[in-house]
């Protein structure tokens, strides 16, 4: 298809202009305007972008990509390295951050907690429809071990887990990534337990300090399934190859 059909669909699916983000998200590197194969992967590493030229993609779908607020805008060292193999080969690279993890249905929320059997009830933000953490519960009442467990069993990665007091967990508020620092908002609510991908050194004494138990499942591990959903559903869309590519990251 029409790489400016591809985009047009994705705008108006994912809606990246209701959003401030900390980059762009759309197109950010132009390929070739015929795509008939894409790879889509979690980040724009030079490993993905290498296995990408292996199967002869015509473009790249990811969840991070490049021109982060902040950073060197200088295209040099690692950033040349990689944009340097992207042009030499024609490839389209197209990233969607925050648009990608607050989607309803195929956003690294919204998968995660499938593949968790968390329902989600709410944004945890309630003031904020694009919220990036949200509030859910689990059919069941879990002890901490036992959602641990559930956690490692799904993700393939043991959590790093922190038990605030012995208090079974039913309501979950969670954020892929990096979304520690949702979890004071969590605890104001009440919520038993909070998830996301990393913790800081803060994060632990907030844990402790108002009784919300805490896991912290991998910013890779819990952000691989939302671009692996939204390439999944590109497929049944429209002509096209899609494949998931899981460049291991034990962060």
């Amino acid at each position: 298809m029409k790489r400016t059909k591809l985009i047009n669909h994705l705008t108006e699916l994912l809606k990246p202009f209701q959003i401030s983000d900390y980059c762009p998200n759309g197109l950010q590197v132009e390929g070739k305007s015929e795509i008939k194969k894409i790879v889509t992967g979690v980040t724009a590493s030079q490993a993905l972008i290498d296995a990408a030229i292996e199967r002869g993609a015509d473009a790249i779908l990811v969840h991070h990509g490049y021109f982060w607020k902040g950073e060197d805008q200088t295209i040099t060292g690692m950033k040349k390295r990689r944009i340097q193999r992207l042009l030499a080969h024609d490839i389209n690279l197209i990233a969607y951050h925050l648009p990608l993890d607050v989607h309803p249905e195929l956003g690294n929320n919204a998968q995660l907690g499938a593949l968790l059997g968390l329902d989600i009830e709410r944004p945890l933000e309630p003031w904020n429809k694009s919220s990036v953490a949200v509030k859910g519960k689990l059919a069941t009442p879990m002890s901490v071990k036992d959602f641990a467990i559930l956690i490692e069993n799904k993700l393939g990665r043991a959590p790093l887990v922190n038990a605030a007091g012995d208090h079974l967990i039913k309501t979950v508020a969670w954020c892929t990534g990096g979304g520690q620092s949702f979890i004071d908002l969590a605890a104001s609510q009440g919520i038993d337990a909070y998830l996301t991908g990393e913790a800081s050194e803060q994060t632990i004494h907030s844990s402790n300090e108002q009784s919300i138990h805490f896991f912290a499942a991998g910013h890779h591990a819990t952000e691989r399934y939302g671009v692996k959903a939204l390439g999944e559903y590109l497929a049944t869309q429209f002509d096209l190859e899609v494949e998931f590519i899981d460049i291991h990251n034990p962060v």
